[in-house]
């Protein structure tokens, strides 16, 4: 790397920092302006403001830099180029016989690191953080329920429902199991009070342990439930006792299924901070029914690198125009661009989410179809300019 190139890198990595910060303080200021007592309250418990604002906001600009982090890279792009036109650096540089595409290199390189650093941030550290990022500061002193959705267990024939979800202690509250399925002395639904969410291990598969039961009565001399498959455990009972298993308390019963708590969140911002892994397993997983939207997301997850690639680059070319150097007009025709290129990925997603035309997986490759070549076109453009 030659000193040229340190002093451009160094020059650009400031300006992401200066656009990143600048946007996620704004957002700070408005979103915590909306929830001073809560955050007042909450500061009282942590014993200081800062440290609420600091666990409370730390996840936030995480999820700020996943979705914005590509077009503050191209933003910053411009503003770099536009300094160095304004300040003549960049007019000595092509008079030295320096390409517009050698200048711009650096600035490719830094942008290809920060895209990769989105995907870390993506699948790494927000859904560890999905909770509080799901959440209100209100909701933080005292653990509310959240909603849930009622889902139905394709493999058991069984309803899962209740009044909310306690992620701390991954549970549910007041669980229903309405039973579709033949659970011959059963009846038609158990209700207990509590069910918490088990991993799968080596002697038990995944599933929930249901404590209180209230309905039915006796639950701890009925036989086990019918056979399914769950967790490849072939043969393993849907339902199962005390009776057949000596681990279970008195008035407790265990469900195996492969329907986890993230599946019964009636959350969407909680699904799209999944990680990838997850969302595969949630579409693979035969028990339940994957949307079209769900297999949208998980192709677009999948693309997400390469079309935040695509977008950079396609801005080359305006970074070094010929015609209007005017800073804020390039801006503004940026500005045009992403918009061009987000509305295609909408309507793409909104036609393969409704199954209308054309499949999921090919609604979210079209952006990367149609927009790849282009941005290839123009990044070549600008190699010898």
């Amino acid at each position: 790397m030659t000193t040229i190139d340190r002093y451009i890198t160094s020059l650009f990595a400031r300006t992401i920092l200066i656009c990143f910060f600048s946007l996620g303080s704004v957002f700070v200021v408005f979103h915590a302006f909306n929830h001073l007592d809560d955050i007042a309250k909450q500061g009282k418990l942590d014993g200081s403001i800062a440290v609420t604002l600091a666990n409370y906001y730390g996840p936030y600009l995480l999820m700020l830099f996943d979705w914005t982090g590509a077009i503050i890279t191209l933003m910053a792009l411009l503003f770099t180029i536009g300094w160095l036109r304004r300040s003549g650096e960049l007019t000595a540089l092509v008079a030295a016989g320096v390409s517009h595409g050698r200048i711009l290199r650096p600035m490719i390189v830094l942008s290809l690191f920060i895209i990769m650093l989105q995907v870390a941030n993506r699948e790494l550290l927000i859904p560890v953080y999905r909770d509080i990022l799901t959440t209100n500061p209100g909701e933080l002193a005292t653990e509310s329920a959240q909603a849930m959705l009622p889902s139905y267990d394709k493999a058991t024939g069984i309803l899962i429902e209740g009044n909310g979800i306690l992620a701390a202690n991954q549970s549910i509250q007041a669980p229903s199991l309405r039973l579709y399925a033949a659970y011959p002395a059963y009846g038609d639904v158990v209700i207990a009070k509590q069910a918490v969410w088990r991993a799968a291990d080596d002697a038990v598969p995944s599933g929930y342990l249901l404590s209180g039961v209230t309905s039915p009565e006796h639950i701890d001399d009925l036989p086990p439930g019918i056979p399914v498959l769950v967790d490849g455990g072939q043969g393993s009972p849907a339902l199962v006792t005390r009776r057949d298993a000596p681990w279970l308390a008195a008035g407790e019963c265990f469900l195996a299924t492969t329907l986890n708590l993230e599946v019964l969140r009636d959350n969407p911002r909680s699904t799209r901070l999944t990680g990838m892994p997850e969302l595969m397993r949630r579409v693979r997983n035969a028990s339940i029914h994957s949307s079209d939207s769900l297999r949208v997301m998980m192709h677009e997850r999948l693309i997400r690198p390469l079309l935040d690639i695509c977008l950079v680059l396609l801005g080359l070319p305006l970074a070094v125009n010929r015609g209007d150097k005017r800073l804020f007009s390039v801006i503004a025709q940026a500005m045009g661009m992403v918009l061009l290129f987000f509305g295609l990925k909408t309507v793409a997603g909104g036609m393969g989410g409704s199954g209308y035309l054309i499949s999921p997986s090919m609604a979210a490759w079209i952006p990367l179809l149609v927009l790849g070549p282009i941005a290839f076109a123009r990044y070549r453009n600008v190699q010898h300019v």
